[in-house]
């Protein structure tokens, strides 16, 4: 029988919390519970939260009191609070948070019908998540249940991760890297292309490791051979990986694919070798050192991504400096950087870090050298053609549009000008770039 109530997400974090998210939103689809257009006209709000370092938490926190202060103002019946927050901090919660209504763990996602019934009738259901790291891996009880917001989706591979970076918390709340079956993977991209889906972006937390869960190392080129063999007309991108995964045959696969982004996102972190000992990521340390020339030589016309860490303890003026070296000859395409956050549980908390205003400091050295960097590279890149995905028309009649070199939400944008009329949502169109703005790209139809 079905529920009269809707549920409206709050979903922040990473794009493996959106699956998340979406995955929720699939069972209380299948339990018969409506889904709200916005959080604002829901009956019931739901707050997907990230925990992964100090700055996740506080936005966690504020989208939390909000939605409390909207159930307080009678615009909702009840709060749900989920994700990496819960999994992590499931005993104090209640305690910090004591107006939400219930606490959803992630190995609990099958259970949010079951909990949004009962808060929608005035229950305060507490805590309900499974002690210790996660478990468990979910596949979308809808593949096309989508939170995008374009024609483009996650597709999440994995989940967990075992690297044990001495900064990281993930592994102490996602728990260990566990690959989903290549069998459902294509399966869900199979369905996404068959609705419509134009871009399949696949991420994990190291997604070059799909398959070493089950003594099958470097199963990810079997898997992306596999997706693409599908017929359609879609690209393929491969998110996060950990620079030593990179093999020949990841390239030679990247090279001759008919649908694969010759795209790269490989977090160094940091560039000298004492630093990455530090992090628990030794193995990074041979991989890192001519990583961008080895990998434009490979594979021509790749784009690299990458992230780095600053402020970690015991990093001095000189490792810094190396960092920035490093990045100003390597030349990745897309960077991000991120100041040292101390976390309980990891192997780095407690050791003495440089002062929090030293890493911002650092931070902001990092990206004004991008913002170089990315202008010398967008710049001789006017009067190339390329082919750009269509996201949404903008008032202006212009497209908001993305090339192969840019992923969602972390790249900038591509402004396109010049499209037909009959043109739509996830249509391909080939272009020329004629500018850019910041990070984002200018181009016109040809």
């Amino acid at each position: 029988m079905a529920i009269s109530v809707s549920v409206g997400f709050i979903s922040l974090g990473c794009a493996k919390n959106l699956v998340d998210s979406q995955v929720m939103a699939g069972y209380l689809k299948a339990g018969h519970i409506a889904l709200a257009v916005s959080p604002e006209t829901a009956d019931v709000v739901l707050v997907n939260t990230c925990a992964f370092i100090e700055a996740a938490r506080e936005e966690a926190a504020e989208a939390i009191l909000s939605a409390c202060a909207h159930k307080a103002n009678g615009a909702c019946r009840a709060v749900i609070v989920t994700g990496c927050m819960v999994q992590r901090y499931r005993t104090r919660l209640k305690k910090a948070f004591p107006d939400v209504d219930a606490f959803l763990g992630i190995d609990e996602l099958e259970r949010v019908a079951e909990v949004v019934a009962r808060v929608a009738e005035g229950k305060r259901v507490g805590v309900v998540a499974s002690p210790g790291e996660a478990r468990k891996l979910y596949a979308p009880p809808y593949p096309t249940l989508l939170f995008s917001g374009g024609p483009f989706a996650y597709l999440k591979i994995a989940d967990g991760c075992d690297h044990r970076c001495a900064y990281c918390a993930i592994p102490l709340i996602r728990g260990r890297f566990r690959s989903r079956t290549m069998q459902d993977i294509v399966a869900e991209a199979q369905s996404m292309v068959s609705a419509g889906v134009r871009e399949i972006n696949l991420v994990s937390q190291d997604s070059l490791m799909y398959g070493a869960d089950r003594s099958k190392p470097h199963q990810i080129v079997d898997l992306l051979r596999r997706l693409d063999g599908l017929d359609g007309a879609f690209w393929l991108r491969l998110l996060y990986g950990y620079p030593s995964g990179v093999t020949d045959a990841l390239l030679e696969t990247l090279n001759t694919s008919r649908h694969i982004c010759k795209y790269l996102d490989l977090p160094i972190q940091h560039s000298h070798p004492e630093m990455l000992q530090a992090m628990n990521r030794a193995p990074a340390i041979k991989a890192t050192a001519g990583l961008t020339a080895r990998l434009r030589a490979a594979v021509p016309g790749i784009t690299l991504r990458t992230t780095c860490l600053v402020g970690f303890p015991g990093e001095t003026d000189a490792h810094f400096e190396h960092l920035l070296e490093t990045l100003a000859e390597a030349a990745f395409d897309h960077v991000g950087v991120f100041a040292y956050s101390p976390e309980e549980g990891t192997a780095a908390f407690g050791r003495d870090a440089p002062s929090p205003r030293v890493a911002e400091a650092r931070c902001a050295r990092v990206m004004a050298l991008q913002k170089k960097i990315v202008a010398a590279r967008m710049s001789a890149r006017v009067g190339q053609t390329d082919t750009a995905l269509l996201l949404r028309k903008l008032k202006s009649g212009a497209w908001s549009a993305r090339l192969p070199s840019q992923a969602p939400d972390v790249d900038g944008a591509t402004r396109v000008t010049g499209a037909p009329e009959t043109v739509k949502p996830g249509d391909f169109v080939k272009v020329e770039i004629t500018g850019r703005k910041d990070y984002d790209v200018t181009a016109k139809c040809l």
